[in-house]
């Protein structure tokens, strides 16, 4: 049997929690963005191992799932706070001005940045602002049009900046705070903005 479920009791919840065996060699705690509980363990490992591990880090599981609670609330506020219509709500129209103004920004940075790019697509975007492929493609997430300029200038120096550096290195981030000197909390902002 690879899968088992342990539950551990909270204030006002019995939360279960899947046990999921494979050839990893440690075992480990996964709290995901919807709350949910996964631990990830060796093979060999039985049961009574597991449960012990999971009552051990039983108080570090309640705090992150509450941690995780509070984001999405404040997540969902933040949505609500720049009024994102749905993406199937907006006109041709709309769609071509959210994408003009993009292309605004993009043209604005480019250049300064020593950079150029290929195909450039605005969509509804389920789990990212912004990406940028080997090849130069940009994609980026209808929904920046309504949040702060310099949330969507953040946006578009970091996909520019994987022009230079296709990765999250620190020569990568120097490149972005040259162009957006408060990137640091211009990325914690967008992070607490609910996407989905």
């Amino acid at each position: 049997m690879n899968h088992w479920e342990i539950t551990i009791k909270t204030e006002n919840e019995i939360i279960s929690i899947p046990v999921i065996r494979s050839r990893r060699k440690t075992l480990s705690l996964q709290v995901t963005g919807n709350s949910d509980v996964i631990v990830r363990a060796p093979q060999q490992m039985t049961k009574r191992e597991a449960e012990l591990f999971v009552q051990k880090n039983a108080e570090w599981i309640r705090r992150t799932r509450r941690e995780m609670d509070l984001r999405r609330e404040r997540q969902k506020e933040m949505a609500e706070e720049y009024r994102i219509p749905d993406y199937d709500s907006l006109t041709p129209m709309e769609k071509n001005k959210i994408r003009r103004r993009i292309m605004e920004r993009l043209k604005l940075y480019a250049p300064q940045m020593g950079v150029n790019f290929a195909r450039v697509t605005v969509r509804d975007q389920k789990s990212r602002w912004g990406s940028c492929s080997s090849k130069g493609n940009l994609n980026f997430n209808y929904r920046l049009y309504y949040l702060p300029q310099e949330l969507m200038d953040y946006v578009v120096v970091h996909e520019l900046a994987h022009r230079i550096h296709m990765n999250h290195s620190r020569e990568f981030w120097e490149v972005v705070a040259k162009y957006d000197a408060d990137y640091k909390e211009h990325r914690k902002r967008i992070k607490e903005i609910r996407i989905s």
